[in-house]
């Protein structure tokens, strides 16, 4: 269970978390929606400890992780899996190497196992016999699939997506959605998600979070958020600027 309470942070004076609260329940999926620049990214990196708020609580499991020190945030780290946007496979290293990373740095299972690890990882997102390939070599899709492999390696309480279905067509990003489910299902994984991608938000959700101007302004299912009369939200979803567009001199 992860509870985040009046959370702030400001970067240079400029305000962009301004007292977020969002309460996210064992098992279940948060998408967190928002427009670009509005402190999505910056949210979750407090939740997986890489940054310290100016004030407010962030609780995991009833602990306040913002007091924890260094070593035991490392050790929490581990409770974690990420999918960042670009993939962040290393090149210089192979896909078998690249999803086993965490393994070999913070286990001491020997070699085989973390491969055999990592080809079972491969297979839960549909790669099988990639285990040598560089990620120069894969199309993007297949790199999303890797860096899912490697997010759920050490069998994670929490999955972070930052992004999933980002530069994907639309019929690989219905696979990665679809693979978000069924690990979901299969592992009992407690995933948050940012997204600007309705279609896949709707399909990955049990709640959606509305984050604007430095704060959530609506949680509701994927139903309830469809049919809000929040005009924010509505004018989120519906992709309109209210406006026309500005002219560039």
């Amino acid at each position: 269970m992860i509870e985040i309470k009046n959370l702030h942070k400001s970067f240079r004076n400029k305000p962009v978390l301004v007292g977020v609260n969002l309460t996210i329940q064992k098992g279940e999926t948060v998408v967190i929606i928002g427009r670009s620049g509005c402190g999505k990214s910056v949210l979750l990196k407090h939740i997986i400890g890489l940054m310290k708020p100016d004030s407010g609580e962030l609780l995991i499991d009833h602990e306040d992780i913002t007091k924890y020190p260094k070593s035991k945030l490392n050790q929490l780290r581990q409770k974690f899996g990420m999918l960042f946007q670009s993939s962040a496979l290393f090149d210089s290293m192979t896909v078998a190497e690249n999803v086993g990373l965490g393994l070999s740095e913070h286990t001491k299972l020997p070699e085989e196992k973390i491969r055999e690890i990592a080809s079972e990882r491969l297979k839960m997102v549909g790669l099988v016999g990639v285990e040598e390939v560089k990620p120069a070599e894969l199309s993007g899709g297949m790199k999303k699939r890797v860096g899912l492999a490697r997010a759920i390696a050490m069998n994670p309480e929490f999955v972070l997506y930052d992004e999933p279905t980002t530069g994907l067509d639309p019929i690989m990003a219905d696979v990665i959605n679809e693979l978000i489910i069924n690990l979901r299902n299969t592992l009992n994984i407690t995933s948050i998600a940012v997204t600007h991608d309705m279609v896949s938000a709707y399909k990955i959700a049990d709640k959606v979070a509305m984050l604007y101007q430095g704060k959530i302004i609506l949680v509701g299912t994927p139903e309830e958020i469809r049919n809000t009369d929040n005009p924010t939200v509505r004018q989120f979803i519906g992709g309109s600027s209210q406006g026309p567009i500005p002219t560039l001199e």
